[in-house]
């Protein structure tokens, strides 16, 4: 290309090998300089190492280059992107084997660090040393063991556990765990993410509130021997079965956080749980800075999902109370998400993935019942305001009364 040598490089690679889509492209450039890059037009966009933009196709091309570390956390490294730079030196500061592969123009593998090996044992394993540098490959091996269900070498793990220990993750910022964690949460086994980081220790540090479930009883009803931080990744794997909605897989992972903070009084009932969540959901939210879609549904979930669990038993008022709550009333979306955090809630115990779970469906025919109460109609008879929401939670809760229950009861 113009004379360039260039190499494709890192997942376009490793996906292309796995028989993936892989929709980004990156390309590595050897031997050449900013100034040449510029004169054969390419667009610099980099601004601590030189990467360019490729005008006809928008992918990006980045010179070969070294890292040195200067400080702390992720941003502390020092460039080096001369000419003299080789492919193998390039591709040795990358965190994981698969993810060091390059190919060239002729559709050759360039693979020095065993990266083919290890895709094909389905193995993930730092490249050098230099991985203990920077406190986001944890987050990035432990999303590639979700997205991929590989196994962790055991060298590799030792070392995320020693970055822990030094308190190189310390100095992950929030708006890094919260892009890992997302991505997390898309992959097939978002549960797998969690799990890996606790096995590290690192779970502790970035998110302590779930860290905290561990070694907490669950209720008495549903396997008292089961805590409730295994509870919690068990609903977040169901979650992820039903639904591939990140905000539902989200809602599971929190919706019992109340329970670490428990009276150990009430132990092993933990009456109350649903409401002490609420504040550790919103601290959790604010210092990552998830969306408010997220803590939105997140709470709304932790406030009501025992609701949901009674749905049976429930007075069609309180229903009322529910959908209002839980702002599902005239969203349907919002209600069926809801419902399948309650019934990944549900079926997140030993024995009980597959469980039949009507109360789910009860409420979503509850929602649509109280949703098609004409409330034009209602609020022409009042002048009142108060009067009116009366009216409407009384037309409401008498609408949800004539559902039929009973084929839910057979």
């Amino acid at each position: 290309m113009n004379g360039l040598e260039v190499y494709l490089v890192g997942g376009a690679v490793r996906d292309q090998l796995l028989d993936l889509p892989a929709p980004d492209r990156d390309w590595v450039v050897i031997g050449s300089t900013p100034e040449q890059m510029v004169k054969l037009g390419f667009e610099p966009v980099g601004k601590d190492f030189p990467v360019f933009i490729h005008k006809s196709t928008g992918e990006e091309y980045a010179l070969a280059r070294t890292e040195r570390k200067t400080a702390r956390g992720y941003q502390g490294f020092e460039f080096n992107a001369s000419p003299d730079i080789s492919l193998e030196e390039d591709l040795q500061r990358r965190d994981l084997t698969i993810n060091a592969m390059a190919q060239n123009t002729n559709g050759e593998l360039i693979d020095p660090y065993g990266g083919q090996a290890d895709l094909n044992a389905g193995i993930l394993r730092h490249v050098s040393d230099a991985f203990s540098e920077d406190p986001v490959r944890i987050l990035r091996t432990a999303r590639f063991a979700a997205r991929f269900g590989f196994t962790i070498a055991h060298e590799t793990l030792a070392l995320m556990k020693d970055m822990v220990a030094n308190g190189e993750v310390d100095a992950l910022v929030a708006e890094r765990v919260w892009q890992e964690m997302h991505k997390a949460l898309l992959t097939e086994r978002p549960q797998t993410f969690f799990s890996v980081l606790r096995d590290c220790g690192a779970l502790a540090r970035v998110l302590p509130e779930v860290d905290d479930l561990f070694g907490i009883p669950q209720t008495a009803k549903y396997h008292p021997e089961i805590d409730t931080g295994i509870h919690t990744l068990m609903v977040v794997e169901q979650a992820a079965k039903l639904s591939a909605d990140p905000l539902v897989r989200f809602a599971a992972l929190v919706h019992d956080l109340g329970k670490a903070v428990t009276p150990k009084s009430v132990l092993p009932s933990h009456k109350g749980h649903e409401k002490a969540g609420l504040p550790i959901i919103k601290t959790l939210c604010e210092r990552l800075r998830v969306p408010k879609k997220y803590q939105s549904l997140a709470l709304a979930v932790a406030e009501y999902h025992l609701h949901m669990h009674k749905m049976l038993e429930l007075k069609p008022a309180t229903v009322v109370k529910m959908l209002s709550g839980t702002r599902a009333l005239m969203d349907d979306e919002r209600a069926q998400q809801i419902a399948l955090c309650c019934l990944a809630d549900a079926r997140g115990r030993t024995g009980f993935e597959n469980r039949e779970y009507q109360q789910a469906g009860l409420f979503l025919k509850f929602q649509q019942a109280a949703k098609a109460v004409d409330a034009e109609a209602i609020a022409a008879q009042y002048s009142d305001g108060q009067q009116i929401q009366e009216a409407l939670a009384r037309a409401r809760a008498s609408a949800i009364k004539r559902v039929d229950k009973s084929a839910l009861k057979a």
